[in-house]
């Protein structure tokens, strides 16, 4: 007769013999399942374009609620707004926009980390339910060096983004100790979103080499470029190691793009990286155009991530049927007049101004809906009928 004992032993020899057969099989089946996955490499012109392929014509705007003044005023647990918001896409996409370009901080982040992922998410609710797919911008190197969370001050009466803030502030910029942080923000946000189709995709640096004009440049951080170059190129790997569904991107936005020998440093990190070309043109339609044909030669999607200046020159007349025609995604500056004041020029800042010019410089409708030129939603609305 066998002891009970020696059956209880064999009983846990087989259990366990079962388990080493069962890790064993699952371990050549699925040989990556317990490995952190690979990096994502820069996208193939061949994947980017069957990615463009699937896409609508984009035209779209950069957004900011008309309540906020800048990217922490938008995102703080305090002032978001997701009523306001949705009013105002609604106004978009009743003129046929199905896109925006909206603008991340990273201080947001820092500051309420779940809480700021959650209204993001929100935000992509409410612009699905739009009909928009918005694209995410990290990092900006415009106005403001000395950005902080919390109640973030009054706008200059009649000043052109009078509290916009760069991303990061000049002291994280030069502080090494602070890329850490920056990071960790980059690779939570895209962690969070990397596989969400409600996005479009990721713009990485807005204008990573504009020294601020008059505004702040005496203020700013002296050689400021030096320390955007690398960061940079660390943010595109940052976001590509949580291997997001999204292509990446950072826009040139002031040169000549015709060949290497005519790019800038920052600007070949720029065009090397992306995986989308996105491009910022102010000037007039032949100057729109001629960038784009230089552009073409990279044979990628191409995107103009900013435009729309009406004293300029560039306006939505002359610039979206060369854009239709060449199916270059479009985003004006400004969808709704506010806080940011983007109606008043660049020159707001040396210039005084009194009262509303009598041409806006940005932005498509007043507060209360009302277009600001009843016969340009009127041609955005049928160039983009679909």
């Amino acid at each position: 007769m066998i002891h009970s004992s020696f059956l209880k032993s064999l009983a846990i020899l087989t259990a366990l013999a079962a388990g080493i057969l069962t890790q064993t099989f699952e371990s050549n089946t699925y040989p990556h399942q317990n490995e952190t996955p690979k990096a994502a490499e820069k996208w193939s012109e061949q994947k980017a374009n069957d990615w463009y392929d699937q896409q609508p014509w984009l035209v779209g705007a950069n957004f900011t609620p008309s309540n906020a003044i800048n990217q922490l005023e938008m995102w703080d647990a305090t002032t978001f707004s997701p009523e306001l918001i949705d009013k105002e896409l609604g106004w978009a996409a009743a003129i046929g926009m199905n896109t925006m370009r909206v603008y991340l901080h990273d201080l947001s982040y820092e500051s309420d980390k779940k809480g700021f992922l959650d209204r993001m998410d929100q935000f992509l609710t409410i612009a699905e339910k739009n009909g928009i797919k918005p694209m995410f911008v990290f990092f900006d190197s415009c106005w403001d060096p000395f950005a902080e969370v919390g109640v973030q001050r009054a706008p200059k009466p009649h000043v052109h983004n009078s509290g916009w803030v760069q991303s990061p502030n000049n002291k994280a910029l030069a502080d090494k100790g602070q890329h850490g942080r920056l990071e960790a923000y980059v690779k939570a946000v895209v962690k969070r979103f990397a596989k969400d189709d409600r996005i479009l995709a990721w713009d990485m640096w807005n204008e990573p080499d504009n020294d601020t004009g008059n505004a702040y440049r005496k203020v700013d951080l002296p050689n400021k470029v030096s320390y955007v170059i690398p960061l940079l190129k660390e943010a595109f790997g940052w976001a590509r190691s949580q291997n997001p569904t999204q292509p990446l991107t950072s826009g040139v936005w002031a040169g000549n793009y015709e060949s290497d020998a005519t790019l800038k440093p920052i600007e070949k990190i720029q065009l090397e990286e992306s995986d989308i070309i996105t491009f910022h043109n102010y000037s007039k339609p032949e100057d729109f155009q001629q960038i784009i044909n230089q552009l073409k030669r990279y044979n990628r999607p191409i995107l103009c991530t900013e435009y729309m200046a009406r004293p300029n020159g560039s306006t939505f007349e002359g610039f979206l049927p060369i854009a239709k025609k060449e199916r270059v995604g479009m985003f004006n500056w400004g969808l709704v007049d506010g806080k940011t004041q983007t109606k008043y020029a660049w020159d707001s800042w040396d210039k005084t101004y009194t009262a509303e010019p009598e041409l806006w410089f940005h932005d498509v409708f007043r507060v209360d809906g009302t277009p600001y030129k009843q016969s340009e939603t009127d041609f955005i609305k049928e160039i983009t009928a679909r």
